[in-house]
């Protein structure tokens, strides 16, 4: 397996920095008219001032204004940070030794940097919190759900635990509040086809051959909502959410299924009310049975009012 080239700049805010390898049929006069063309959605005279300021390196230090084109290479830097609104809400910590972090993550927290979440991201905020510069996701939720995320400590470790997810190989099981239908029948296995679109924020199902799987049983009811438990057998973009929704029953808070809603980023009212409630595993490094439960709770089952009004974890 060929080893991933280290970058020459340090990580800041517990990012690495980008890297862009340059085309070997360039024909630029020089590596800033590259990077003009390169990124349209960078000023020319941000360009100017980062190449100025020597921010913009390759394996031999920093480049020059005057640089000149290099067909083959690469160069590395630090993207500019997007205004965040602050997520005000704390990461809990499950469990954690030297090869695994198991964390809650709170509803309205991405995982990963990405688009105008960057350091309001899980990844970044332990990263940075917990000093643990190496560390990265064995799997991700959606923003929006809340619950047990399983990150990898060592960096030696990272396949064996990512090919878990990979392999599906780890027993999840989520909780979802949602409305309640005399009529569903439950227990149910849901099969159905998905297909998630690039810049199309919804997924969506087709015919075809199923590639999503999950069970849905009620585990109890009062006052027209139920609380589910969720087994997941594939992980398909928003599934959980679609076969909830397919079902007539859509989790409480969701603002995509059946009807995407523009909710501002920054609105932390009536988060989702679906939680990622236990991972179960045999490790694979030392071979012992793992299993961790969520210490959160879904606040429409106990204070619906609340939920529907307030904003607080």
């Amino acid at each position: 397996m060929r080893r991933r080239q280290q970058p020459p700049l340090p990580k800041r805010h517990g990012l690495d920095p980008a890297r862009l390898r340059l085309p070997e049929d360039g024909q630029w006069a020089s590596l800033r008219d590259h990077l003009v063309e390169r990124l349209p959605r960078v000023d020319p005279a941000r360009i100017d001032a980062m190449l100025a300021a020597g921010e913009i390196v390759d394996l031999d230090g920093p480049l020059a204004p005057d640089s000149p084109y290099v067909p083959g290479g690469a160069v590395w830097f630090h993207r500019d940070l997007p205004d965040e609104t602050e997520v005000p809400f704390e990461i809990g910590i499950v469990h954690r030794d030297d090869d695994i972090l198991v964390i809650d993550k709170p509803h309205f927290l991405a995982t990963i940097p990405r688009g105008q979440h960057i350091l309001q991201t899980a990844l970044v905020r332990l990263r940075n919190d917990l000093d643990l510069p190496d560390l990265i996701p064995a799997h991700r939720l959606d923003r929006v759900t809340a619950g047990l995320l399983l990150f990898v400590v060592n960096p030696a470790r990272r396949g064996a635990y990512q090919t878990m997810f990979h392999r599906k190989t780890v027993r999840k099981e989520y909780e979802a509040i949602a409305p309640y239908d005399p009529g569903l029948a439950l227990p149910r296995t849901v099969r159905s086809r998905i297909i998630k679109e690039k810049q199309v924020l919804a997924a969506f199902e087709v015919d075809g051959e199923p590639n999503a799987e999950t069970e849905v049983e009620l585990l109890e009811h009062r006052d027209g909502l139920g609380r589910y438990r969720l087994r997941p057998h594939t992980g398909r973009t928003h599934q959980l959410r679609l076969h909830m929704n397919s079902l007539g029953v859509p989790i409480l808070g969701d603002d995509f299924y059946p009807v995407i809603t523009d909710k501002p980023v920054d609105d932390y009212t009536r988060p989702l009310q679906l939680l990622a409630a236990s991972l179960e595993f045999t490790d694979p490094v030392t071979g012992a049975p793992r299993r961790f439960e969520t210490r959160r709770a879904l606040r429409a089952w106990t204070d619906l009012p609340g939920w529907s009004e307030s904003a607080v974890e």
